[in-house]
């Protein structure tokens, strides 16, 4: 993030939704056909990047690898998405926000994500969180 951008948190520069939308949905993609690349891609290479998960407590970027390689293929969890709320302040912070049906349950699932665009590798995962609740999503 560079000085001037971290004066100018605007919300929701259309240009910069649009990014962190198809990003999104790139990662979405790749979460079906267990794209292993583009999954790690999409999150930061660090120590400090954090997924956690239902079965899963991803500190640091190896542990979300590992995870994602024992994890087998398929549709995943997601049966129907509900809501999703992008929000970007500036051109280089954003937040996703899902909320979706659970495959073959009377669940609801919430997932989060914390996005950064980094000068050198791009926009980034920094911090993930997947969750379900059993009771109707408010929305």
């Amino acid at each position: 993030m560079t000085p001037e951008s971290a004066k100018d948190l605007t919300p929701n520069l259309p240009e910069i939704v649009a990014e962190v939308s198809a990003l999104f949905e790139r990662y979405e993609q790749a979460l079906i056909d267990k794209n292993v690349h583009v999954l790690d891609a999409t999150f930061w290479n660090s120590p400090h990047t954090i997924r956690l998960a239902n079965n899963e407590h991803g500190y640091g970027f190896d542990r979300i690898h590992a995870h994602r390689m024992a994890r087998p293929p398929g549709p995943g969890t997601k049966e129907k998405r509900y809501r999703v709320d992008i929000l970007t302040l500036g051109r280089d912070i954003a937040t996703v926000n899902l909320v979706y049906k659970v495959r073959g349950k009377e669940m609801t699932g919430r997932q989060s994500q914390t996005w950064v665009r980094f000068p050198d590798v791009g926009w980034k995962v920094v911090s993930a969180h997947v969750s379900m609740i059993g009771e109707e999503p408010v929305l």
